[in-house]
């Protein structure tokens, strides 16, 4: 079994408390080659576990767990300064908890109701990386930043050099780091070390804080 990119497939930690859905899931990742479930929990407890025994890439959990809360979960993995990045798969509304679980340290939102295929694409996203949320949250958070109050740091961003302040200016667009790649005739590689330096003169922890800085600066300068 192989990745995208002729490496080794993703690794999903799935994390509900029902038993059906979980096995539902997992049944439609496994039907992708690039793709592999790596263990199944249904609290934080054993997920934590898993985590540290299975060495996931992506953990797909719920809000609601067993005992437990899906962002207390997100919470003590950020904590532990953990690589595996966290999206949250959930039946909840997300215009309440999809910036709830982005603050908490997950890397994107999307609902049970979403099709198999969205899904898939949402897991891709997070594993390089990037932040996946719909398109009408999106627009939500953007628009509540409109008017916010500023949390751009200018004398930081004088840090920046000119393809660093350009690899910025398209993730606050919303551009994943593949079509960034793209846009700007480089290697996936490239622009991922365009990221890690950004995030690092910026002084910025993940790259869902990378995310909304980006989104801020862009509302604020064009």
């Amino acid at each position: 079994m192989k990745g995208t990119q002729g490496g080794p497939p993703t690794k999903i930690l799935i994390v509900d408390a029902h038993p059906i859905l979980r096995e539902g899931l997992a049944m439609c990742l496994r039907r992708e080659s690039d793709m592999m479930v790596c263990g199944e929990a249904d609290n934080t407890t054993d997920a934590l576990k898993l985590v540290d025994e299975s060495g996931p890439d992506v953990v797909v959990v719920d809000i609601s767990l067993s005992g437990s809360s899906g962002l207390d979960l997100i919470k003590q993995l950020r904590g532990r300064d953990s690589a595996v990045k966290v999206l949250v798969y959930s039946t909840y509304d997300e215009t309440v908890y999809a910036e709830r679980a982005m603050d908490a340290g997950a890397y994107g939102y999307i609902n049970k109701r979403s099709a198999t295929n969205v899904v898939v694409h949402a897991i891709r996203t997070v594993r390089n990386g990037d932040v996946y949320l719909s398109r009408d949250m999106t627009k939500r958070l953007l628009r509540a930043r409109v008017g916010a109050k500023s949390t751009v740091d200018h004398s930081r961003i004088e840090d920046l050099s000119s393809r660093e302040l350009e690899v910025l200016q398209f993730i606050g667009h919303g551009l994943s780091t593949r079509a960034i790649a793209t846009e700007m005739n480089l290697s996936v590689h490239t622009v991922d070390t365009y990221r890690e330096k950004i995030k690092l003169k910026l002084q910025l922890a993940d790259s869902p804080q990378l995310a909304r800085y980006a989104v801020q600066w862009v509302l604020e300068n064009e």
